[in-house]
């Protein structure tokens, strides 16, 4: 997709970090605007300042772990723009620690707004693009944990391994079939969001009803270090414009910190090893 002007970009997680970027790179590319996310007020202030900045947008609250409402911003899609050619799967939340600790309620809420909503924007979506039989791109947002090992949140991680199984499957149904429907995987390393503070958007139903097991010495020490190093990462900015790169490059998988590549490398030759 060269030349996106005038088409329709569906974002979620929009409000905030690496979506509230993409929608800015997006509007500079001249593009429509679906904002989607579950906070009210962040919402209403980033369609509030990319409309003052003259963007054709509009803004559909989301709670994308709930198939029911990915279905309404698939229609309030439709109804205020009649396609969708960009899709940006991108909201993400962490909880938990080991795979022992986590609880029923960390898998639930992490997996339901880390993969399952990938799922349902797909069925909701694709159908809607192939439909167009215009040329769409999809990328779904990962993490470097979805491709190497050890992050300190196993739902997470697995969570991320999970979107980039689904990214490398559905690029190969698309290319079988021959729709011609990009997808790209974004898997970022250190990127300055808010996703360690995603616990304010966790519903009630899925707050840990008993105290989980306190925290290691080394956990809050390991904890501490990830604070530092979010706060002190990769402005959202420079993720969205390597991912837009990345888009017009029909690149499926896009790295954009060069430290990834050496982790990527270590995993795949610890594979080979024991395969030898």
């Amino acid at each position: 997709m060269d030349n996106v002007a005038g088409k329709t970009a569906v974002i979620t997680g929009a409000a905030s970090g690496i979506g509230r970027a993409l929608a800015d790179r997006a509007h500079q590319e001249r593009m429509r605007l679906v904002l989607a996310d579950v906070e009210d007020a962040p919402l209403a202030i980033a369609l509030d300042e990319l409309s003052a900045a003259g963007a054709d947008a509009i803004a559909v609250k989301t709670d994308v772990s709930d198939p029911k409402q990915m279905h309404q911003l698939a229609e309030a899609t439709l109804a205020a723009y009649e396609s969708v050619d960009l899709l940006f799967n991108n909201a993400g939340v962490g909880a938990g620690s080991t795979a022992w600790q986590h609880t029923a309620e960390d898998w639930t809420w992490v997996m339901g707004v880390n993969f399952w909503s990938v799922v349902y924007a797909i069925q909701q979506f694709v159908p809607i693009m192939i439909k167009q039989g215009t040329p769409c791109h999809i990328v779904n947002t990962a993490s470097i944990a979805g491709l190497v090992m050890g992050h300190h949140s196993t739902s997470y991680g697995v969570s991320k391994k999970a979107v980039v199984g689904l990214s490398e499957q559905l690029s190969v149904e698309f290319a079988r079939e021959g729709h011609p429907i990009g997808v790209s995987v974004l898997c970022p390393s250190w990127v300055n969001t808010r996703i360690n503070e995603g616990g304010r958007n966790r519903p009630a139903h899925l707050q840990n009803k008993a105290p989980t097991t306190p925290p290691t010495p080394e956990m809050l020490k390991r904890w501490e270090e990830l604070q530092k190093a979010t706060t002190e990462a990769t402005p959202p900015s420079e993720i969205a414009d390597i991912t837009f790169d990345g888009i017009k490059a029909e690149k499926l998988y896009i790295l954009p910190h060069d430290e990834s590549i050496a982790w990527v490398k270590q995993r795949f030759d610890m594979i080979l090893k024991d395969i030898e």
